[in-house]
C-alpha cells in the first residue's frame, strides 16, 4: 500500500513523525509530502497567484512552499505522478480538530483535497491542552492509530467521504473506547484578544473560550469529554437536502409567474 502523508502544522512538526510512524506499521511505501511553514487555519485554500516551489528535505520527503491542499495536489499529480498513493494521511494534529474546526483545517482540507482527487483519505488529531500535568499524550495515536486505520480501509466508504479522527488527551491506557460520532457544535466561539506592542501600537490574536461546556450525546464533542477516541465521517457534499426539497416548492412556478422582489430601496 503507497501512503501519502501530509498536515497543516509544518514539515518539521512532531506530529508528522508520529503519523509517519504510523504509517510505517502499514507499509513500507510511504512519502511526505507536507508544508514548508506552518499553515493551521488555511482550510482548503489553494495557491494561485504565485508559483509553488518545494525541496526535498529526507528521503520520501519533501516540503512545498504552499497550503496543505497544495501538498496533496504537488504530491498527487508530480511527486507520485508515475503511481498514485492509496492511502492519504493528515495530522497528527497539533490540537483537536472538532465541530466546526473542520471548516477551518487544513488537516482536515488535506484530507478534503485528496477525497476530492478519488484516494481515500483519513485525518487525524490529538486534543492537547487539558491535561492537568500539561502534558502531551502522542503515544495514544501511535497505539491506537494503525488499528483505526486497518480498519476503516478493511471497509468500502461512499465516495466523496473521509474520515476525521480525534484522540483525547490522554495517555492509552486511560482511553475509554472509540466512538463512531457526528460533527458537533461549540457552545462558544472565537474570540479577539487585544494586546499592544513595545511601540504602543494595537495587534489581536484569535483564540477560543475555554470554558467548560456539556456537548450532546453522539459528537465528536462529547466523545473526547468522556476520554474517547472519536471517528466522524465527513461529507464532501455540503447540500442540505431537506431544506432543497422543503425549498423547492416555492419555486414551482414559472419564473415570468413568479412575485417580484420587494423593491429594496
Amino acid at each position: 500500500m503507497r501512503i501519502l502523508i501530509t498536515n497543516d502544522d509544518g514539515a518539521g512538526a512532531h506530529g508528522l513523525s508520529v503519523l509517519h510512524a504510523i504509517a510505517r506499521e502499514l507499509s513500507d511505501d510511504i512519502w511526505i509530502v507536507a508544508p514548508e511553514m506552518n499553515q493551521s487555519g488555511a482550510s482548503h485554500a489553494l495557491t494561485l497567484q504565485v508559483p509553488l516551489r518545494y525541496r526535498e528535505v529526507g528521503e520520501r520527503a519533501f516540503a512545498v512552499r504552499g497550503t496543505p491542499a497544495d501538498c496533496v495536489i504537488m504530491g498527487v499529480r508530480h511527486v507520485l505522478k508515475d503511481k498514485a498513493p492509496d492511502l492519504i494521511l493528515s495530522g497528527v494534529n497539533h490540537g483537536a480538530n472538532l465541530a466546526e474546526d473542520v471548516a477551518y483545517s487544513g488537516t482536515i482540507a488535506g484530507a478534503m483535497e485528496g477525497t476530492l482527487i478519488g484516494i481515500r483519505s483519513i485525518a487525524m488529531s490529538l486534543t492537547l491542552g487539558f491535561d492537568k500535568q500539561g502534558l502531551q499524550h502522542w503515544k495514544t495515536p501511535l497505539t491506537y492509530g494503525p488499528e483505526i486505520i486497518e480498519r476503516l480501509m478493511a471497509r468500502d466508504w461512499p465516495q466523496g467521504v473521509l474520515m476525521n479522527v480525534n484522540y483525547p488527551d490522554l495517555a492509552p491506557d486511560a482511553v475509554s473506547e472509540i466512538r463512531l460520532t457526528r460533527q458537533g457544535r461549540r457552545d462558544q466561539g472565537l474570540d479577539i484578544e487585544a494586546r499592544q506592542d513595545p511601540w504602543g501600537d494595537a495587534y489581536f490574536w484569535f483564540a477560543f473560550d475555554r470554558r467548560k461546556t456539556d456537548p450532546p450525546e453522539g459528537t465528536d464533542l462529547r466523545a473526547i469529554a468522556d476520554g474517547a477516541i472519536s471517528i466522524t465521517p465527513l461529507s464532501m457534499d455540503l447540500t442540505h437536502h431537506g431544506l432543497r426539497e422543503e425549498f423547492a416548492a416555492h419555486f414551482a412556478d414559472p419564473i415570468g409567474n413568479a412575485k417580484p422582489l420587494k423593491d429594496a430601496g
